[in-house]
């Protein structure tokens, strides 16, 4: 009998030990490698029916706080050295900032009517924000929040993208069908460069040498050579682009497209679309990893996200995250790919080595942009 207790104790604490041990190792691998103990890792993803920000704490993968930041918040960025995060209120005409550390809105900064996407200067020090329905840019010191310069664009300004060396601005007139070349030290006029029709969303090469400019309505891609500051090419591709990645290095640009159901790949040195990859269904927006080797593409009307393997071309089998899929992105590090359901109005949690799902997180009601921060 003794000897049956002896045994059976035995295999109770084994048992322990080992469930111990695989408690330890879930949690090691779900916290972010370059975590240390005092640090955070947060998600705050933007909820456009209600007017608030979710902030989930990506380390015990919860929802922590509801944060309202005002009707239509659109832009999110994380302060490139602040612990802050910064949106706008696209119906309210505002810029706001958030502190990370007290999860409170600090400033609430007005800077014109209908804006939709911030920017940073490379040193943090300015963000500058296209006003759409004022037609006008602004630039804001991040230290006092204060606006320091006003200039006027083109017709409806969508979004302002500085150059990597911090020397340019560049500005998508939609209406105009143009591009606008301004100075980001003074903000003047450099130069207007007309381009295909309803010009969206921006890529700038590391070099700063061009800018790649996606159309709303048309099934091209302008190429702009900053240096020249004139129109080097409009690149036809399958289907209307609906997101511009660009691979780390700047050799080469990715561009899911609903229309074609795939991915376009530019060559960004011979400025020529070459490989198309068939995804899916309706492949929206992507998110690539640090070394250039994987890309993450979600597709909305198909519930999942598709990782190519860019060196060989070629995807590997998608991953359920959710009803509607769109906005994705890894965290610092690489650990977790995180996608946006607008939806089942969750936030889609997998680890990034694996494809696999770590957990669904409720939001808000349609969610769409999402920004992470390490405070």
């Amino acid at each position: 009998m003794n000897t049956k207790l002896r045994l059976n104790w035995r295999l109770i604490f084994l048992l322990t030990l080992l469930g111990g041990l695989a408690i330890r190792e879930v949690a090691d691998e779900l916290r972010p490698s370059l975590l240390r103990p005092g640090l955070h890792l947060y998600a705050y993803v933007g909820n456009t029916a209600d007017g608030t920000i979710t902030a989930i704490d990506l380390v015990r993968l919860a929802a922590v706080a509801t944060i309202s930041v005002g009707a239509g918040p659109t832009g999110m960025r994380a302060h490139p050295t602040r612990p802050e995060i910064w949106g706008l209120s696209s119906s309210g005409g505002y810029a706001w900032v958030l502190d990370t550390k007290t999860g409170r809105i600090a400033a609430r900064i007005a800077v014109g009517e209908s804006p939709y996407a911030l920017e940073f200067s490379p040193d943090g020090e300015h963000a500058y924000v296209a006003a759409s329905g004022a037609n006008t840019v602004v630039e804001i010191d991040c230290a006092t929040r204060q606006i320091v310069n006003r200039v006027r664009a083109g017709r409806r300004p969508w979004i302002a993208r500085i150059s990597p060396n911090g020397k340019m601005l560049v500005v998508s007139n939609h209406d105009d069908a143009s591009v606008s070349l301004f100075d980001a030290a003074t903000l003047g006029l450099l130069a207007t460069v007309n381009v295909a029709p309803h010009p969206e969303h921006i890529a700038v090469l590391p070099d700063s040498s061009k800018a790649f400019v996606s159309s709303g309505s048309v099934n091209q891609v302008s190429v702009i050579d900053l240096l020249g500051k004139k129109l080097l090419a409009n690149v036809a591709i399958g289907g209307k682009p609906d997101d511009l990645i660009l691979k780390p290095d700047g050799g080469e640009l990715y561009i899911p497209s609903s229309e074609s159901h795939g991915l376009v790949v530019i060559n960004t040195s011979t400025n020529e679309a070459g490989d198309f990859l068939l995804l899916g269904m309706s492949p929206v927006a992507g998110t690539v990893t640090s070394d250039g080797q994987l890309l993450y593409v979600s597709d909305s009307a198909a519930a999942h996200v598709v990782p190519v393997a860019i060196g060989v071309r070629q995807s590997a089998p998608p991953i359920s995250v959710g009803q509607d899929p769109g906005t994705c992105l890894l965290t610092p590090g690489g650990d977790m790919l995180l996608v946006v359901d607008s939806a089942s109005n969750d936030l889609a949690v997998l680890r990034a080595k694996t494809g696999g799902l770590i957990t669904l997180i409720p939001v808000g009601p349609r969610p769409r942009d999402i920004a992470v921060k390490i405070f």
